[in-house]
């Protein structure tokens, strides 16, 4: 019994933590979790319009939307690879553009004093309202919404690997230099290996939010494109297609972000508990 005690609060066997990543599940409860909340996401809908009475234009049933899915699954996969094009594109220029950004402010302090002011006063101007006038300087095509994904995520990425840069163990940066390290060995020896968790949380963000300026951009002005289907379909009173576009958008913007983050654990193992 006495061994039995010492090995259950033995120092070996370290207290369970919520927050760790969820990395021991099964294939099979994660696909039960999966169906218990698609299970809850249907019956919700379904109570919805047992409550509420919302006619079929307001709030189509799920079993008509499946039905448009189906019926239309050539038309919303050619227009959701558009979608993909300008969400994808958008997180490439967003994240280089970033932490060229960030990088520049850690190396210069001129630079830094100048940059700041301008990263604040960029976000008091609502991303959103530039979109008509992004149609308008490139049209109808992939690159106003491009554009729009790439500025709703610039910030949060250069502000997060600025942070994370600046968040660098000063010993470790001490002793880097007293032995005799460049700048440079510092940057990407130290600063950059302890600034990857902060920029990591940064592209979380970005895999967020970048459908969002996608979707945007969209339906302000686009000719082609899930948000295109959406405005279409509303035109032609066509709610289900409306409604199984709009489940299309959440299952690329839940992929795109497990997807990125399962990458960022890969990327960054020895900070897999962080990121």
């Amino acid at each position: 019994m006495a061994e039995s005690r010492i090995t259950q609060t033995s120092p070996a066997d370290p207290p369970h933590d919520p927050f760790a990543p969820d990395d021991e599940a099964g294939a099979l409860e994660r696909t039960a979790r999966i169906g218990i909340v698609l299970f809850g996401v249907v019956a919700f809908w379904y109570a919805a319009i047992l409550l509420t009475g919302a006619p079929e234009f307001i709030l189509p049933p799920p079993d008509a939307v499946l039905a448009s899915l189906i019926d239309d699954a050539g038309l919303l996969a050619e227009n959701a690879l558009t979608t993909i094009s300008e969400i994808l594109l958008g997180m490439l220029f967003g994240l280089t553009v970033g932490c060229a950004t960030a990088l520049a402010m850690a190396a210069s302090a001129p630079v830094r004093r100048w940059m700041l002011p301008v990263l604040v006063a960029s976000q008091a101007v609502p991303v959103y309202a530039l979109a008509p006038v992004l149609v308008l300087w490139f049209g109808f095509g992939i690159w106003p919404k491009v554009v729009m994904a790439t500025l709703i995520i610039y910030f949060p990425v250069t502000a997060a690997f600025f942070d994370g840069l600046r968040q660098a163990d000063r010993q470790w940066i001490d002793l880097a230099r007293s032995m005799g390290a460049s700048r440079g060995d510092v940057l990407r020896l130290i600063r950059l290996p302890a600034a990857l968790p902060s920029l990591a949380s940064g592209i979380r963000i970005a895999a967020a939010t970048a459908p969002i300026g996608a979707i945007v951009g969209e339906w302000i002005g686009a000719s082609a494109g899930l948000a295109h289907v959406m405005n279409q379909s509303k035109a032609q009173a066509e709610e289900p297609r409306m409604f199984a576009a709009l489940v299309v958008i959440a299952v690329i913007a839940v992929g795109l972000y497990f997807a990125v983050d399962r990458l960022l654990r890969l990327a960054i193992p020895w900070r897999a508990e962080t990121v």
